[in-house]
């Protein structure tokens, strides 16, 4: 049995009244019954808020006070909430363990884009992003191989994609339809990026350096670069290339800038490598910090930033390709930032392990934590803004975090 607190008051006296209730309690043993309250004996609610002597009360100043307290109750939150976050999470319709990798949305219809990732993961959207349906491809489904897509790209209703084991599939109707490319097994390296960039042509990248450009929907490749990494390097071993001599001949990432320069990490770390349009071979750069570097990419304005395993970002000073580079200092909790991307010229996001995600909105020189993904058990690898209003964050185990702006 409960028990039900009610107050009674009067010129003279005022009664505590505890009615009795059939609700099974511990407080079940109060029996009910009435109490004087003697005029010169004060009354002290347990909650604290009156601290008046309340035989001294009149019944007009006791009414006032407490519908006072009482006004005052509801501006109080009826929840603890944070401020709203500008990301918000999209649960996809994939098997756990798959790993997003790129994400692209066709230009005539900034409503429909493709997702890529890990087991041959293909998702297809038409409202921006919000939902996504699974995509199958007859042609990669023939064979016993479960593909890897690493990378795509659309130019017009144009659309490249390219995987692991070698596959490579091209579209002319917005991704409509999907015709598989056939590719030489001579092919150096995994493809790790292709770039649409006109009518028919393309720009394609292997994890061992080789560049090569088409202009015929596929059919016919010319090699941009004459040698691959690992044939630069035992010309330049001797050149001072720290690291040099332990490179296991692939990339760890690579990232392009609109203008076409490409940056390059070492699988290893130990240094970082770039090509500009017109160079015949990739040029070599020592890493100016002291921990091996995680990733590296582009800001908006053309200079570099870099990310170093541990969790630590750099800013090169300038613009353009160089080995110059000043330390940022961000809260990364400890956990290791996986990439960088910029929505404008000032404002960028950068995402990593466990779910760390940092902003900031004066080009790089300071961070503030976002905590929209901290409860997500995830790494975040990657940061793509198709637009200044349409952006996305894409992690390990499925988790697609979408831009609200």
């Amino acid at each position: 049995m409960a028990a039900t607190l009610v107050l009674h008051s009067g010129d003279s006296s005022a009664s505590l009244l505890l009615k009795p209730s059939f609700n099974s309690s511990p407080l079940s043993f109060f029996k009910s019954r009435t109490t004087t309250l003697p005029n010169r004996r004060s009354f002290v609610p347990k909650a604290g808020l009156l601290h008046h002597n309340f035989s001294s009360f009149s019944r007009r100043r006791f009414i006032a006070e407490t519908t006072a307290i009482t006004l005052a109750l509801p501006q109080l939150p009826a929840r603890s909430e944070e401020a709203l976050s500008d990301w918000e999470r999209v649960y996809l319709p994939i098997d756990p363990g798959v790993v997003l990798l790129d994400i692209a949305f066709v230009p005539d219809d900034s409503n429909h884009g493709f997702l890529l990732g890990t087991r041959q993961t293909l998702l297809e959207t038409k409202d921006g992003g919000q939902t996504w349906a699974p995509r199958s491809i007859s042609s990669a489904e023939d064979e016993d191989f479960n593909y890897r897509f690493n990378s795509i790209s659309f130019k017009g209703k144009e659309g490249w994609i390219v995987g692991k084991p070698a596959i490579l599939l091209y579209t002319s109707d917005a991704g409509n339809t999907w015709e598989r490319i056939p590719l030489s097994g001579q092919l150096p390296g995994d493809m790790v990026y292709i770039k649409a960039t006109s009518d028919k042509s393309a720009e394609m990248v292997t994890d061992e350096g080789a560049i090569y450009v088409t202009s015929n929907r596929g059919y016919n490749w010319k090699a941009a670069v004459q040698e691959t990494v690992s044939a630069t390097l035992n010309r330049t071993v001797s050149s001072g290339i720290s690291g040099a001599s332990y490179y296991t001949g692939t990339f760890n990432t690579v990232n392009r800038s609109p203008d076409g320069r490409y940056v390059a990490v070492s699988s290893r770390g130990n240094f970082y490598l770039t090509w500009e349009p017109g160079q015949p071979y990739w040029q070599p750069h020592n890493r100016a910090v002291a921990r091996r570097i995680q990733n590296m990419g582009w800001r908006a304005d053309g200079g570099l930033w870099l990310l170093v395993r541990g969790g630590g970002l750099y800013l090169s000073k300038g613009t353009g390709i160089t080995e110059e580079f000043e330390e940022v200092p961000v809260q990364s909790r400890g956990f290791g930032i996986l990439d960088v991307g910029f929505r404008s010229r000032d404002e960028a996001w950068a995402a990593g392990g466990s779910g760390v995600l940092l902003r900031t909105n004066n080009g790089g020189k300071s961070w503030s934590r976002d905590k929209a993904a901290d409860n997500i058990a995830a790494n975040l690898y990657s940061v793509k803004f198709v637009d200044d209003k349409k952006g996305f964050v894409l992690g390990n185990d499925g988790v697609l975090l979408r831009y609200l702006g």
